[in-house]
């Protein structure tokens, strides 16, 4: 068994099994960071000037249209932040859309709310099939695999996408960004979740329903048809201006009563379950290691503070089982039954037929043109 190690600058560690460290014990995620993110990002005054002329593009093209883009919006803190920016700062007129996938919390409902009355928007919201989602969900929980949120991910991309071709929407404004998410989460930890071929595969032995109005979008389609046939980009704004996680948070808290989350990604139930709870005791995946060595590595956290909050469980000893038997009552299984695909035999990726060879060529293609800054390994 490897012996335990964890990166001199960052907080990855060796539950990232493919990890590797150079003679001063900084880990290829921090190299791969400072080779190849840092020299292409933009976060300043020049970066601003450069975003402004995608801003003008955005507008002449949408000036016979309803709206000049479309902006898909989780109630997180990236994608609220992003929303205030493009209308207060830009002047976009954007449509702000919404993927229910059953799973949102109060809090976030109520930010959501609070972001579109104070921008005087309207909210589209489209609602996933429940029986389909739950079954789609219970697959993965039965496959064994630690991504078992890819049903709800693989939703909100297809529909947002979908959605954006239907309309004949050319822009995609997307919070993705380098300052808090430089890190990307290891592949054995979370898969591709456009990988059709794996999600045909899960769906094939575990799934028990038609899938009639569940959104599906492969990778191909949205990456090639309809970025380079049907000419739609995604545009992410936050790489091209100052963004920190604390300039967010009082922002929309200062303007529109914004409340915060404990961890980033905890706006859907189900996410917070599974990456607070299900993914770090049963997979000893923590999630948080990807988030904070991102935050180490753009200057908005100190590693000592990262490992001491590391110490700490994400989740709430006091009420995890109170948390559990929600979880369970919702996909209408018992608790047992959601114990034992927990105590289960562990599987991954790998143990599932998978396209992986093509996003890693796609991955490396996207990189040498310089269309894609940190790789997924």
């Amino acid at each position: 068994m490897r012996q335990y190690q964890i990166c001199t600058n960052c907080v990855m560690d060796t539950s990232d099994s493919h990890i590797s460290f150079d003679e001063n014990g900084v880990c290829d995620h921090c190299r791969g960071f400072k080779e190849h993110v840092e020299p292409n990002w933009h976060p300043n005054a020049a970066g601003e000037q450069m975003f402004a002329k995608v801003v003008e593009k955005i507008k002449e093209d949408g000036k016979s249209r309803d709206f000049d883009c479309i902006l898909g919006m989780s109630g997180g803190l990236d994608s609220s932040f992003l929303l205030h920016k493009a209308v207060k700062d830009f002047g976009l007129r954007p449509l702000v859309f919404h993927v229910d996938g059953g799973w949102n919390t109060d809090i976030a409902v109520s930010n959501i709310q609070a972001l579109v009355d104070g921008l005087g928007l309207d909210l589209y919201t489209e609602v996933i099939n429940w029986n389909e989602m739950r079954d789609f969900q219970l697959a993965f929980f039965k496959a064994g695999v630690p991504h078992i949120d890819i049903p709800q991910d693989h939703a909100f991309v297809a529909t947002l996408y979908n959605f954006a071709d239907k309309h004949n929407i050319k822009y995609i404004l997307n919070g993705g960004n380098i300052a808090t998410e430089c890190v990307r989460n290891p592949l054995e930890w979370l898969y591709y979740g456009t990988d059709m071929r794996q999600l045909n595969d899960i769906r094939r032995q575990f799934g028990s329903v038609p899938m009639r109005t569940y959104p599906f979008s492969s990778v191909l389609r949205h990456k090639v048809y309809l970025r380079y046939i049907r000419k739609v980009e995604v545009v992410k704004p936050l790489d091209w201006m100052p963004y920190t996680k604390e300039l967010a948070r009082n922002t929309l808290s200062d303007l529109y009563g914004w409340k915060p989350y404990p961890q980033k990604h905890f706006e859907s139930r189900f996410t917070r379950f599974y990456e607070g709870y299900w993914l770090p005791e049963r997979f000893g995946y923590d999630t948080r290691r990807v988030q904070f060595s991102s935050l180490i590595l753009t200057g908005q956290m100190r590693r000592e503070e990262a490992i001491e909050a590391l110490q700490h469980p994400a989740y709430d000893p006091e009420t995890i089982d109170h948390e559990f038997d929600y979880i369970a009552r919702k996909l209408g299984i018992t608790s047992e039954e959601l114990r034992g695909y927990f105590t289960m035999p562990k599987k991954s990726y790998a143990d599932y037929k998978n396209q992986r060879w093509m996003f890693t060529l796609g991955a490396k293609v996207l990189q040498a043109i310089g269309a894609e800054k940190a790789v997924k390994r």
